[in-house]
């Protein structure tokens, strides 16, 4: 059987980073794997950032655009199946930010999948610089997606400041009571938390034999694709410096509405680069290709004002 591993996350938290870690460590261990990339926007940026690591190895597939519970799952079933047959060792599965990760578990469990994959390992990315305080259903994203979870892998934590790593841990605990889950985080038992780039090999170890744990939690019910709103913009031509500018505009502007992440690609002088940017982070990173695309995603977006902002209309506006 092919092992699926699922790497969680809410919006922003660094699920495609650390993926692209762990396909390196995979590889280097003589696994073939396939990443399957489920992202919330209509133009899935994400998989941009992993095309260096195709090879041999390593392919990518996609299952881009918001659409019904129905539908997402005929698609991600129709993709295992197709998997299912190309000889891979594993496939890690990084959905959304806003992903149901129910949906997922009932694909598995169908005929004839729940015959040809077994599930692996549930890391779930937490950024150690979450906001202290989401929306209802933000707080519900955040506890189900880690519910599952064999480890819970915290983010930025060489930026965090002292006890702000705790907190947010403490954070998601407080999370997972609120929608009456037993499980719970502890920083010495199934929590990581340090910064990656000093992640040794008996920590990847540890990650890539978690597993993953049956747990039980109230559901809210709310239609993810009206309550998280996806905008985006192609060919912006702008500097990286008004990138930025505008970045921090938006964040600043109530008027925008909740803004929850910004990413998208700017090509410079020196090169294609990626922005990613929450309320209280920006990171530009040098990436070997991409296309000019600008995704905005947050809670009750007004989509005038932040077409103001960016001086531009929407790529399904134009």
């Amino acid at each position: 059987m092919v092992q699926v591993d699922l790497i969680t996350g809410f919006l922003g938290a660094g699920k495609t980073t650390f993926l692209r870690k762990y396909v390196d460590w995979l590889n280097a261990r003589g696994q073939r794997v396939c990443i399957l990339e489920n992202d919330f926007g209509a133009v899935n940026v994400d998989v941009m950032l992993l095309q260096d690591l195709l090879g041999d190895n390593c392919d990518i597939e996609t299952i881009s655009g918001g659409c019904d519970c129905d539908t997402h799952q005929r698609r991600m079933r129709t993709k295992l199946i197709s998997l299912a047959m190309q000889g891979f060792d594993r496939v890690l599965v990084e959905p959304s930010g806003i992903f149901d990760v129910d949906e997922f578990y009932d694909v598995l469990r169908d005929e004839p999948l729940d015959r040809w994959y077994t599930l692996g390992n549930v890391i779930a990315i937490v950024d150690a610089l979450l906001e202290t305080q989401l929306s209802p259903q933000g707080e519900y994203l955040l506890a189900s997606e880690a519910a599952s979870a064999g480890m819970v892998l915290m983010s930025r934590c060489q930026l965090a400041a002292p006890g702000q790593a705790e907190a947010t841990l403490a954070h998601l605990n407080r999370a997972l009571e609120a929608c009456h889950c037993a499980r719970r985080f502890a920083a010495d038992t199934d929590a990581l938390c340090k910064p990656w780039d000093a992640l040794t090999d008996a920590d990847m170890q540890r990650l890539d034999s978690c597993g993953h744990c049956q747990a039980s939690y109230v559901k809210l019910h709310f239609d993810e694709h009206k309550a998280f709103t996806s905008l985006y913009f192609m060919e912006l031509h702008l500097t990286l410096p008004q990138l930025q500018d505008a970045a921090r505009a938006l964040f600043a502007d109530p008027a925008c509405g909740h803004i929850l992440r910004i990413k998208g690609f700017l090509q410079t002088v020196d090169g294609w680069c990626e922005l990613n940017a929450t309320r209280d982070t920006m990171h530009v990173e040098a990436i070997p290709d991409g296309q000019e695309v600008l995704i905005i995603i947050g809670e009750e977006l007004d989509r005038s004002a932040i077409e103001a902002h960016i001086g531009q209309k929407t790529a399904d506006q134009e």
